[in-house]
């Protein structure tokens, strides 16, 4: 008696095209990622030294790179945990406010294109030397911005200490008021961090089927209801993408990359370099592992 086959499911069948869809590029990654991977472990395992006729000369020491890191570096745990930290602020402000521009650039409006050319400036002017221009004017005002906001909510009868105060009184949590004011002061760089956000969210956006919001018009949902209930399920996937995208971004631009590098061009010390790269990496996969599982158990996937 022939044993009868079982009939892939859409399911099945879809995932096994996402699969062959991402296969050419987890070749790709294999290929060119791979090796420098088991270098990047060799040379954090041992104490690497440049030869004056060319190459480098390796010599195994262990772990040393890592309790050096760990324990006699008198830095590294600050920043690193420095950079988590800045990355855990600044990832639900940047994804929050790509997505509130992101609503507002996709509805009908005189100047829209010229808006969204406007919002993608700060990712143009992320490069080379248009961004040290900026931070050299940036320190070159800081001051002066410092004194004229200090006249200003004087002139203008705000007191913050007071603001502070009142939240205090009224039972907000000091974590809460702590992390808004963190927010408040790293405005400048979430606006700059949420180009490629904004963007992919108006693609999501203008995929959302029109049937559905005549659907709830048709009900009388309100503009609230209809985000939460339509916009909302239907662009949360692409919140995962961004989650994804805005952490790695945070971490490519944090002050733990700037002490590696400075570890490796300043002090030449390349085992150490390379050992605190890994030790970020590793932190950074962890996070994501962590935060995409914790988001993707709320997504809805249209089907």
């Amino acid at each position: 008696m022939t044993k009868k086959k079982r009939k892939l499911s859409l399911l099945d069948k879809r995932a096994i095209t996402g699969f062959l869809f991402v296969l050419p590029w987890f070749i790709g990654f294999l290929w060119f990622y791979g090796k420098g991977f088991i270098q990047a472990v060799r040379f954090s395992l041992s104490n690497l030294t440049m030869q004056e006729t060319g190459g480098y000369l390796l010599e195994f020491v262990g772990l040393d790179n890592f309790k050096y890191a760990f324990l006699r570096d008198a830095t590294f745990n600050q920043t690193l945990v420095s950079s988590v930290g800045n990355m855990l602020i600044d990832v639900p402000l940047i994804i929050f406010f790509s997505l509130f521009i992101a609503i507002l650039l996709n509805s009908k409006f005189h100047g829209r294109t010229l808006m969204r050319a406007v919002l993608f400036l700060p990712i143009i002017m992320n490069s080379g030397a248009i961004q040290a221009s900026i931070e050299l004017a940036q320190q070159a005002v800081n001051g002066g911005v410092t004194a004229v906001s200090s006249e200003a909510a004087v002139s203008s009868g705000v007191n913050v200490e007071y603001l502070l105060n009142m939240m205090t009184e009224l039972g907000v949590p000091a974590v809460l008021t702590d992390y808004i004011v963190l927010a408040v002061g790293r405005i400048f760089d979430i606006v700059q961090a949420s180009g490629i956000q904004i963007i992919i969210f108006i693609a999501a956006l203008q995929s959302v089927p029109g049937a559905l919001y005549e659907v709830s018009k048709i009900e009388g949902a309100t503009a609230y209801e209809t985000f939460w209930r339509v916009t909302f399920p239907m662009v949360s996937p692409l919140i995962v993408t961004n989650v994804v995208y805005t952490i790695v971004d945070a971490f490519m631009n944090s002050e733990v990359v700037q002490q590696a590098y400075d570890m490796a061009f300043t002090n030449f010390n390349w085992s150490v370099s390379v050992t605190m790269s890994l030790i970020s990496s590793f932190v950074v996969c962890i996070l994501l592992a962590v935060i995409v599982k914790v988001i993707s158990s709320k997504v809805f996937y249209y089907n």
